[in-house]
């Protein structure tokens, strides 16, 4: 038989997979952060019908003659640029700014996405539409331990903030330099115990002229507990500041004085705990651009709940797709190198939005003609060759 007739069978079969292969891409154009694929043809072996020959001092040296046997599909390449950004509001919605992937975990074996396209399940863990489940770091006290091994994310319902007993106060603002002497102001702050119970610490701020000034005690309180803000002066004169003071307690909560100014028409003194809190409960939570999952609680606290882990590969192009936007690493991808988002390498975290597919149409539809074109050529490669084998049949009648 034609060695022709062969070669373009083996057109006919390349020019199909690369009308498949595109005929995927223009079907995932929709698709959260497809990434398209291309086919690459090469030649098969070829028939040495002539070797080559060697010059001689009497004649030329002459080249190979060889006859073709059709072509093959390379291979089938995949495109890891980055998609487009589509805004959705979504907190849960995820967009890697960079070349990493999203850890997850799904019937025992780990898969890796670009789709960021997640929800919290019945059970409070970060899954992916098919049920794939975010992995990364978790956090103790608020404060996570990246790098070790990895485990699933998860939002705790119903967890609590325990309460944190006060033992800092500041009080800001302005103590009128032009009250008269001996008038008094007032001023308290809630502070709370180790069992997050809350109580009030009060001041009375006394206006004195000699030293110019004020002192601070306890409302209530005994003489000898009172310090005495004095007013600062320069060689232009007041100059609204008061000296530092040190060591000033009340109720075992130590009381910051230093920020107070001494100018006149406004009192504006008031006061602020420095630490401690009522316990509280989970009622929110937002994710940030390092991945890290903050819980916001009812008591105003914020605390680190966990981090998303991100994962990145020698060789991405050796990723194998295994469905539902996730691809499984192979030998030639190399294993993978987890670390967290904003990490070289890694890129970083979008909430609210996510990756579109980076198919290009007008590319993908002049595919589809190239292979439509390569396909009717090698057709015509068949027909042309029956013919000749039907003159060849018909030399006997």
């Amino acid at each position: 038989m034609l060695r022709s007739l062969y070669s373009g069978i083996s057109g006919l079969r390349s020019h199909q997979t690369m009308l498949d292969v595109t005929g995927n891409n223009i079907a995932n154009v929709n698709t959260t952060a497809f990434k398209a694929s291309a086919a690459q043809f090469q030649d098969t072996l070829s028939q040495l019908t002539q070797a080559a020959g060697g010059a001689t001092p009497t004649a030329g040296g002459t080249n190979p003659a060889q006859v073709g046997l059709g072509v093959q599909v390379a291979g089938i390449s995949t495109n890891f640029a980055q998609g487009s950004s589509q805004a959705t509001g979504k907190s849960t919605d995820l967009m890697i700014s960079g070349d990493g992937f999203f850890v997850t975990a799904l019937g025992g074996e780990t898969l890796y996405t670009r789709a960021g396209s997640f929800e919290f399940d019945s059970a409070g863990r970060l899954v992916t539409p098919d049920g794939a489940i975010v992995q990364g770091w978790g956090a103790v006290d608020g404060v996570v331990a990246d790098g070790g091994a990895t485990g699933n994310i998860s939002l705790p319902v119903g967890a609590i903030v325990p309460a944190e007993k006060s033992t800092a106060a500041t009080f800001s603002g302005n103590l009128p330099s032009d009250a008269e002497d001996g008038s008094t102001l007032v001023r308290t702050v809630d502070v709370y115990d180790d069992l997050g119970n809350s109580r009030t610490v009060s001041l009375t701020f006394t206006r004195t002229t000699t030293p110019d000034g004020w002192t601070v005690g306890q409302t209530g309180g005994a003489p000898a507990d009172v310090v005495q803000l004095t007013a600062e002066t320069d060689a232009d004169g007041p100059t609204g500041n008061f000296g530092d003071v040190t060591g000033f307690a009340v109720d075992g909560i130590t009381i910051n004085l230093n920020d107070l100014k001494g100018f006149s028409g406004l009192a504006t003194v008031a006061g602020a705990t420095d630490d401690g809190n009522e316990a509280g409960t989970l009622n929110s939570y937002t994710l940030g651009a390092d991945g890290t999952l903050v819980g916001l609680f009812s008591n105003g606290q914020q605390q680190a709940i966990g981090r998303i882990a991100l994962a990145t590969f020698v060789n991405p192009g050796g990723l194998e797709k295994a469905g539902s936007s996730a691809y499984r690493a192979t030998f030639n991808s190399g294993g993978a190198e987890l670390g967290t988002p904003g990490a070289a390498g890694l890129g970083s975290l979008t909430s609210g939005a996510l990756e579109m597919s980076n198919v290009d149409l007008s590319q993908e539809f002049t595919n589809l003609i190239v292979a439509q074109r390569g396909f009717q050529a090698n057709a015509r490669i068949i027909t042309t060759s029956d013919e000749v084998l039907q003159e060849l049949t018909n030399l006997k009648r």
